[in-house]
């Protein structure tokens, strides 16, 4: 038994300093991708926490606000249309209970003059504009502005569209695709591999795991953003435990095993735009979304 212990101590000695030095200077490994744009502010639903989430008056809103990207996410409706949409069923939206899918976009209801914030329960945002808006729209009025398009099931003719939209409006480098589904990603990045990827759910778990193993270092990272909702503004949702104590204590703990600084710090010295503390349009307050930059 001793022996081995001579033999396993100094190995694992030798791979725990190696791992620190390279996690510090992943340059010597790898060659950093380098941003195509700075983001310090993000606009969440095209920024729902000031108007009606997915509204043009809402991105206009964000523009003017000087938001660095957009987040939406898209639908297909019956005549295939891409549109804004969070939710396939348009109950929570707009009252009606049917599915974006089973209406022609001529069809599509008006939002409620008032929804709730996702992020701050109880508090509504409001606007003077209550219509869904086409993908189009959006490229055809801000054909600069980056903007990340997530999408939430695998429909192959609306990923096949909105990749063909980014192509047709030449952005496909400052679009890019998110999903929280591998099998969706891997969908996502054969329609338009010009398009840079989000880390998937599944994707996010397995840097984590690489990280406090010391394997991150000495992996290959295709994605460029890593985008990630802070856990102790969303425990209403994530975390259902009956105590409130409970939801507050796994959400601490959750937040602790993610935001770590030498993580975010070695992910964007690899090129991977990843951050601890950007604002979002959500909500108003400058930890309400994690995502990028630092630029």
């Amino acid at each position: 038994m001793i022996p081995i212990l001579y033999l396993v101590l100094p190995t694992l000695g030798i791979y725990i300093m190696l791992s620190i030095f390279f996690l510090r200077r992943p340059h010597l490994l790898h060659t950093a991708w380098a941003p195509t744009f700075p983001i310090c502010l993000a606009a969440h639903r095209g920024g729902s926490g000031e108007r009606l989430e997915n509204t043009m008056e809402a991105i206009k809103n964000s523009m003017a606000q000087r938001a660095d990207i957009l987040e939406l996410d898209c639908q297909l409706t019956r005549d295939g249309v891409v549109v804004v949409s969070h939710d396939k069923n348009l109950s929570r939206q707009s009252g009606l209970n049917k599915d974006v899918d089973s209406l022609d976009f001529k069809e599509l209801p008006l939002y409620k003059e008032e929804l709730e914030i996702y992020f701050s329960p109880g508090h509504f945002a409001h606007g003077s504009d209550r219509h869904m808006i086409r993908l189009e729209d959006v490229f055809q009025k801000f054909p600069r502005m980056p903007t990340i398009v997530e999408i939430k099931e695998k429909n192959e003719e609306l990923i096949h569209k909105v990749a063909n939209l980014a192509r047709s409006f030449d952005r496909s480098e400052i679009t890019i695709w998110a999903s929280e589904k591998n099998s969706i990603m891997k969908k996502c990045k054969a329609a338009n591999p010009e398009m840079p990827t989000a880390f998937t759910i599944l994707r996010s778990i397995w840097i984590l795991l690489l990280y406090y193993l010391g394997l991150l270092p000495f992996v290959s990272i295709p994605e460029k953003f890593f985008f990630c909702f802070l856990p102790t503004i969303i425990n209403r949702t994530y975390f259902p435990f009956p105590c409130g104590w409970m939801n507050q204590l796994s959400a601490v703990v959750t937040k602790w095993i993610i935001m770590r600084k030498s993580l975010i710090q070695h992910l964007r010295d690899r090129g991977v735009q990843a951050e601890d503390g950007v604002r979002s349009l959500e909500a108003g307050i400058t930890d309400s979304f994690e995502l990028s930059c630092g630029y």
